[in-house]
């Protein structure tokens, strides 16, 4: 049985973070372990709250599962602080937790902060570096670079700066561009575009977990990271093409679409 394990945040709406990360892995048929870092009260309107879990016991969490279950990949999501940015640092070293996909997350679909501002640098010195493959959007890719990624020529330049900083390989998300969806993967070498239309949905909570998470399974599964992340993109495409809504507000994509529909 193949393994990934998630460390991020739980969104009690069901759309994203550890729930989004377990959907995913279970559909692409790979076995999910969590160490939760924050819990959220969360629906499709947005965040009503926010309780961080100690940074020891996140670190608890991580010794439980590596002691017995072990891993064959790992992503984090939602980190919240530096100090519990250290402590996951500290266990990925550990156990040198293989196929670690980062995904940066900073700001929830509506907008409510998921990291502390004084928790961006431990992101960037501690993280980024321990990462096989990291995975901004266009607004996180501009917080990590300190500028401002909106075009196609800008996030080549932020590629390159984000591989700078240590990730094996960046993907830089381009669903928030006018035209397309067009991601840019960047190994520190050449570039390679991935290519998808555009789908116009509201419902896309979760998009990003789903997507990174995907990675995490296929490189679990033993896929190399350009075919990981080709398949993950495949996947999360679809994900969007098939979600209805479960909510008045940005409700997940359909992590099940391979199974099941929603009509």
């Amino acid at each position: 049985m193949r393994k990934a394990l998630t460390i991020a945040g739980s969104d009690s709406g069901g759309g994203a973070g550890i729930q989004a990360d377990l959907k995913t892995f279970s559909a692409l048929g790979v076995y999910g372990t969590s160490a939760i870092t924050a819990l959220t009260a969360q629906n499709t309107l947005g965040v009503q709250g926010v309780y961080p879990v100690a940074p020891e016991f996140v670190g608890q969490q991580i010794d439980s599962i590596m002691s017995d279950i072990g891993t064959h990949s790992a992503k984090t999501g939602m980190l919240f602080s530096a100090e519990i940015i250290q402590v996951v640092a500290e266990r990925i070293q550990r156990y040198n937790i293989p196929n670690l996909v980062v995904d940066p997350v900073m700001v929830a679909k509506s907008g409510d902060r998921l990291l502390k501002e004084d928790a961006i640098e431990a992101l960037r010195s501690l993280i980024l570096p321990l990462a096989t493959v990291v995975t901004p959007n266009l607004g996180e890719a501009s917080v990590l670079v300190d500028g401002t990624v909106r075009t196609k020529e800008q996030m080549l330049e932020a590629a390159k700066a984000i591989h700078s900083m240590g990730a094996r390989y960046v993907v830089v998300k381009g669903g928030h561009l006018s035209d397309c969806a067009d991601d840019l993967l960047y190994d520190g070498r050449e570039f390679r575009w991935l290519p998808a239309e555009h789908i116009d949905t509201p419902h896309t909570h979760g998009t990003g977990c789903t997507f990174s998470s995907a990675i995490a399974a296929y490189l679990a599964l033993g896929h190399d990271v350009p075919t990981a992340v080709q398949k993950a993109k495949d996947y999360i495409t679809q994900a969007l093409r098939t979600a209805r809504a479960v909510g008045s507000g940005h409700s997940p994509v359909h992590h099940f679409h391979s199974y099941y529909p929603l009509d």
